[in-house]
């Protein structure tokens, strides 16, 4: 008998169920230049209403954001955790700042992390039905029947969502339970990231005494708070300009399709400032934020930027430099990240998609004039995007760089199937199976 690969998967399921029946769940977005917590307070009986809602605006009656931290990263560099133990700090400090707020306390935390080199795959499967309603576990099988890639040893699933059903080619039914055929057929999105990240994710979280009650990839969450309802159904792209990482996901019909990230972001651009006007990296991350820009204009010529240190120096420490000059660094950047983006979305098909909305959110996406030059590079309509309203969610924490969090909270309380919601039959599991998905949940746990 072949043991579950999703184990660890159906127990995170299970914890959010459990957070569901407590009331109160909190999400967390780790990422390379901060740590963004919110406190959600449920409402069980709305969230069952609710669950019939379609799209980004489903679910948010749910909840309601009581609590909000956040602090600047440690130990983490391209998302990725690189010093545990500074990682467990920064996560504790913006837990224990939203639980205060909330004054509440919180046992079941979801988090979204933009590393561990993401991939997609898309999947297929078909089997026979012999004239019957579709049933539930139907659904199983035809998943089961999806040809496993060989993603190789290291890796496991984050994601795997099926996208479209096909019941006697009638292609686009999002849900055939029910209905009537011969044959079912089902397309997949799996997607996958390197085990050693969501073991560190996992054994920092386990260190701040919180149950996990889901892991889900930054793009994806970005993706379902910006996006609106006709871009999610027609076919959008967001770009989610993080500090280290630049997440991509494209979503069609209300799924997401694709996802893959660069690593590359807003830290780059402060590193070459720091690097260009020999200032420190804190100097320069205020002189982007406060004086930044991609388009040099004559005025940029005459706007002189104050340059202060310590370093003892009078000449070096009191110095000034023109707008023009700050622009010319950080425009070469911004446009090698944008260019690498497009350069994986044209490898994803997305210019065959009958929209081709790209979506401009995180940290980086509030550089003045950063979508003009989107424009030019991905020659396709670009827009801002900031995270949905929910309720509770505070002035500060409603802005592009925490479109990951809000995103989070609301697959929380509104969760997508993914193919561990289903019992599929245990000797149906691919010959190249999973494996064992995630063992060490089971192990240390």
């Amino acid at each position: 008998m072949i043991s579950d690969p999703y184990a660890s998967q159906r127990a995170m399921r299970q914890m959010r169920r459990a957070a569901m029946q407590r009331g109160v769940i909190a999400a967390v977005d780790i990422g390379t230049y901060k740590i963004a917590a919110l406190v959600l307070r449920l409402d069980p009986e709305k969230t069952v209403q609710e669950h019939q809602g379609i799209g980004n605006m489903a679910g948010q009656a749910a909840f309601r954001v009581i609590g909000a931290g956040t602090t600047r990263s440690r130990g983490i560099r391209f998302g990725e955790v690189s010093a545990m133990a500074e990682t467990e700090s920064a996560i504790r400090t913006a837990l224990q700042a939203a639980q205060k707020m909330a004054q509440a306390r919180v046992d079941h935390v979801m988090v979204c992390f933009s590393g561990g080199n993401v991939r997609s795959y898309g999947l297929a499967g078909e089997v026979e039905l012999g004239n019957e309603t579709v049933a539930e576990n139907d659904i199983a099988r035809v998943m089961a029947a999806c040809e496993m890639p060989d993603f190789g040893t290291g890796r496991d699933v984050l994601h795997a969502q099926p996208i479209n059903f096909a019941l006697d080619h009638r292609s686009g039914l999002s849900d055939p339970r029910g209905q009537s055929g011969q044959m079912l057929a089902c397309d997949m999105h799996l997607l996958t990231v390197d085990s050693s990240l969501i073991q560190n994710v996992c054994n920092c979280l386990k260190r701040c005494d919180v149950e996990l009650a889901g892991i889900v990839s930054s793009a994806y969450a970005t993706g379902m708070s910006t996006l609106v309802e006709d871009e999610q159904e027609l076919g959008a792209a967001c770009v989610d300009l993080g500090a280290g990482a630049s997440g991509i996901s494209i979503f069609i019909k209300k799924h997401m399709i694709y996802a893959d990230a660069v690593r590359m972001g807003g830290g780059h651009v402060t590193s070459d400032i720091s690097k260009g006007l020999q200032v420190d990296f804190g100097m320069a991350e205020r002189i982007k934020t406060v004086h930044g820009g991609v388009q040099a204009t004559s005025m940029d010529d005459r706007e002189m930027i104050e340059l202060t240190g310590d370093s003892g120096d009078w000449e070096k420490d009191r110095r000034r430099v023109s707008r023009a000059e700050l622009i010319g660094i950080m425009r070469p950047r911004l446009e090698e990240i944008l260019e690498e983006v497009r350069a994986r979305l044209d490898a994803a098909g997305f210019n065959h998609l009958p929209s081709q909305q790209v979506v401009l959110t995180g940290g980086g996406a509030q550089v003045p004039g950063i979508d003009s030059l989107a424009a030019r590079i991905f020659g396709q309509q670009v827009r801002l995007g900031r995270p949905v309203r929910v309720r509770g969610l505070p002035q500060a924490a409603s802005g592009p760089a925490f479109s990951g969090v809000v995103g989070l909270s609301l697959l929380a309380t509104h969760p997508q199937d993914e193919w561990w919601d289903f019992e599929l039959p245990v000797e149906s599991y691919p010959a190249r199976s999973l494996k064992r998905a995630v063992k060490w949940f089971r192990d240390h746990w």
